[in-house]
């Protein structure tokens, strides 16, 4: 039985040609010495996410530029419907109303002779209601000027009595919807009679010298 020196104490084995440092045990490094390199990556990642981040700002942007262009071009789309729908339905509504204007001279020459009664009446304006109320609207009267864009001359002669171009008879009324003229009116137009204009004046000038007395005498 070996019996234990006292006060012998074990010590880890060191090379030779060790210093004593050597001997000493290692330690790990610190969390706070750790810590000391955290920022740099910290500033990568947060440059990462940063540039990440423009990127989704751009390509939203560029999206939302489309989808306004886009919007835009559906709107104008719909406005270009709309007023071909429009534009259709007025051309449709005016040839109607075209093939019946005929029936409608028969109904106002039936009406100026007499004829215009009994069952022929109700059914005349009938058909007159329903033109008026798809937009059918009749113009030309007689002493109205003479207006080429929505007249037209059938007959012409000169009166003394008009001081310019007027229609003097109606010989088929003018129809129109809206502003869309169908059919121009027919009608008789009359011209001041030459030379009656100076004579007026000269009946005006010698009444004007009467009631003040004559002429001027030297």
């Amino acid at each position: 039985m070996t019996e234990e020196t006292p006060g012998f104490e074990e010590k880890p084995d060191v090379p030779s040609g060790a210093t004593p440092e050597d001997a000493e045990p290692k330690t790990a490094p610190s969390p706070a010495s750790a810590a000391g390199a955290a920022p740099a990556g910290d500033e990568n990642q947060t440059a990462g996410l940063v540039a990440q981040l423009d990127q989704v700002r751009t390509a939203l942007g560029e999206r939302t530029a489309d989808l306004q262009r886009l919007q835009a071009e559906y709107q104008n789309y719909r406005r270009r419907v709309e007023r071909d729908r429009i534009a259709v339905k007025e051309i449709a509504i005016a040839n109607l109303l075209t093939e019946l204007l005929p029936v409608l001279d028969d109904i106002g020459r039936a009406r100026e002779h007499g004829e215009f009664v009994g069952g022929f009446k109700s059914v005349g304006e009938s058909l007159e209601t329903v033109a008026a109320k798809m937009g059918l609207q009749q113009f030309g009267k007689e002493g109205e000027p003479f207006d080429p864009t929505i007249h037209e001359a059938l007959m012409h002669s000169y009166a003394p009595d008009v001081t310019e171009t007027t229609c003097v008879a109606i010989l088929q009324p003018g129809y129109r919807i809206g502003e869309r003229t169908i059919r121009p009116a027919r009608v008789a137009v009359a011209e001041p009679q030459p030379g009656a204009q100076a004579a007026k004046a000269d009946e005006a000038e010698a009444a004007d010298d009467k009631e003040s007395g004559g002429p001027d005498e030297g």
